[in-house]
């Protein structure tokens, strides 16, 4: 007995017409011009980098507990995500001392800052797209 494929067959894209021209376009296509806005940075668009980046553009500076409590994080969870910033350079660390205590203080690099600024651009973009549909 030969096995009965259970892929579904798909049709053919049907022509629709672009709203903004009036000529044919077909549905893939349609779906494309939709979704044309610019690709997010996938690094910073993880909520808890996003957050760490978003906290230190409003301050000068962080120490690691500052954004461990803003971030209601855990130690490891933090640690992580910021070493993922630091690796490409959107966030600087360094380690102290303060009397005896160890410090780690995190700054934002220009390049973070210019990163979080088209971050925000392309969410703009996002945003009066699905606005204007």
């Amino acid at each position: 007995m030969a096995k009965q494929s259970t892929a579904k067959q798909t049709k053919p894209d049907a022509s629709v017409a672009d709203t903004r021209s009036g000529t044919p376009v077909t549905r893939a296509q349609s779906a494309k011009q939709k979704s044309a806005a610019p690709n997010l940075d996938r690094l910073i668009h993880e909520r808890l980098r996003l957050g760490i980046i978003s906290a230190l553009a409003a301050n000068e500076s962080l120490t690691f507990s500052d954004l461990k409590n803003l971030m209601n994080t855990t130690d490891g969870n933090l640690s992580v995500h910021a070493r993922k910033l630091e690796e490409a350079g959107y966030i600087s660390c360094s380690k102290f001392f303060e009397g005896r205590l160890p410090k780690t203080e995190y700054k934002l690099t220009a390049a973070g800052r210019s990163a979080l600024e088209n971050y925000l651009s392309h969410m703009e973009s996002l945003i009066k797209q699905m606005r204007s549909s």
